[in-house]
């Protein structure tokens, strides 16, 4: 006797349509152009923007180069040393950062990846602790004191939250935090960015009576916050597109009523 089943064939998974793919891989390619970006004028900055400050002492330094050589050549030996220590901080910290968001080699070298993870916090803590000593001995005076020391903090800041995150496991808030903390760390690069383009605008609008003198002055006191403020916005942005935790101020605690 042949028996009926009466059970359904197991279902297999629909496919996703084709649309929702192509966009998912859109996205990847954009990913991956922006990645590609973001590593390539970072390493740049380092090599055309740092290394220059690395070759000799500050008096001796070509202030082509280096620019603002002369200005902290000025200023007492612990803010020399401390804009030194900078420079390295930060340098360490924008060299090693593009490859803590590469997914790949994350899952393929994880150890790698821990261990640069290191680097690019130490890189961060020292450059940003350095920082704040500098605030008080910074070109653009008080308006630079408030940007660049506001940066510094919140650079330390969010290493430290960083590494919080992932010593409790907490994977995903480690993830936002690295964002958040990177956003401040491309301000490096921000800065050059913004400054040459205020610098443009104001020759474009001045034409035979530019100077650039005057120019570089103003552009350098409005990127003391520009070069990182946009960041630390898109860096949300980006956060919260991805289902990240959102920017909380202290870490959530549970509430435990006290026994009256």
């Amino acid at each position: 006797m042949t028996s009926l089943s009466t059970d359904a064939p197991p279902s297999t998974p629909a496919r996703p349509p084709r649309a929702s793919r192509s966009a998912r891989r859109r996205r990847r390619a954009v990913g991956r152009v922006g990645w590609v970006a973001v590593l390539l004028t970072s390493l740049t900055i380092v090599a055309y923007s740092a290394v220059p400050y690395l070759m000799g002492s500050l008096e001796q330094l070509d202030p082509e180069r280096a620019p603002l050589a002369p200005a902290y050549s000025q200023t007492p030996a612990v803010v020399q040393v401390a804009f030194v220590v900078h420079i390295v901080g930060a340098a360490v910290a924008l060299f090693v950062g593009p490859f803590q968001f590469w997914a790949a080699a994350r899952r393929r070298f994880p150890g790698l990846h821990r261990w640069l993870g290191r680097s690019y916090l130490v890189g961060v803590w020292v450059g940003g602790a350095a920082s704040l000593v500098m605030a008080p001995y910074n070109t653009a005076g008080m308006i630079g004191f408030l940007g660049f020391g506001t940066l510094g903090a919140l650079w330390v800041w969010t290493g430290w939250r960083a590494y919080r995150a992932i010593r409790s496991g907490d994977v995903r808030s480690h993830q936002a935090w690295m964002i958040r903390s990177f956003s401040l760390t491309f301000g490096a690069v921000m800065l050059r960015i913004w400054t040459g383009t205020l610098v443009a605008a104001q020759a474009f609008a001045a034409g035979d009576a530019f100077d650039f003198d005057a120019a570089f002055e103003n552009a350098y006191d409005a990127v003391t916050f520009l070069a990182w403020v946009p960041n630390f916005v898109i860096a949300e942005w980006m956060i919260r597109r991805r289902g990240l935790p959102g920017l909380r101020i202290v870490d959530p605690v549970q509430l435990v009523e006290r026994p009256r």
